[in-house]
């Protein structure tokens, strides 16, 4: 079923695809407000699991620049970001430092595991964490933290199991849309979007 996130100046609309039915509209807002981090896996969120390898490794991986403008946003408004990731990758270590990601975690086996980690060295919550993953190795994650998305091609256990999952694929926007729809719970959105009616403001994408 479909269902729609408002933010709370009433204007904007985000859809996205609800697949827990007990998991009402008004629980999903109130867990959209205490969020405190998001992590992102790589390969099929980030980029759209394209895997470019020459014999001397890791040529190059397509990125989207709405999903960098997203994440500059996310930082400058207090929405921390992380990385974790099962490869390892020059490539990741250069855009997370091009967009100030600070917490890249990669080459992880138990992504569970790692998050409890993560969770504890920054203070937080489980219910204050969010996590967007598209295939199997994302799901031990899933039951970490307070609200998992997925892209909307996603592998399909993936998408059974996600709270929320959003109606643009991996490395074209999926990573975009979970960012503004946070925000947008969070009644940041309208402010952000008429700050650049005044002028740039230095995001990176």
């Amino acid at each position: 079923s479909e269902m729609c996130i408002r933010d709370r100046s009433g204007s904007g609309l985000m859809k996205a695809i609800q697949h827990n039915k007990n998991f009402a509209e008004n629980n999903l807002e109130r867990r959209l407000c205490n969020l405190q981090l998001l992590a992102l896996d790589v390969d099929g969120v980030l980029t759209d699991g394209s895997l470019n390898i020459s014999n001397d490794g890791e040529i190059f991986k397509s990125f989207n620049a709405k999903d960098g403008l997203g994440i500059s946003i996310a930082l400058r408004s207090g929405l921390q970001i992380a990385i974790i990731t099962g490869r390892k990758s020059g490539i990741i270590h250069q855009r997370a430092s091009e967009l100030g990601i600070k917490i890249l975690r990669e080459g992880v086996h138990d992504k569970a595991a790692e998050f409890h980690n993560l969770l504890n060295e920054l203070h937080l919550s489980n219910e204050e964490a969010a996590y967007m993953g598209d295939d199997l190795n994302d799901l031990p994650a899933f039951n970490v933290v307070g609200v998992s998305f997925a892209p909307c091609d996603a592998a399909n256990e993936v998408i059974a199991r996600a709270d929320v999952v959003v109606d643009k694929k991996g490395g074209k926007g999926a990573g975009r849309s979970v960012i503004e729809t946070i925000l947008k719970a969070k009644g940041q959105w309208n402010e952000i979007v008429a700050s650049y009616t005044f002028g740039g403001q230095g995001d990176k994408q």
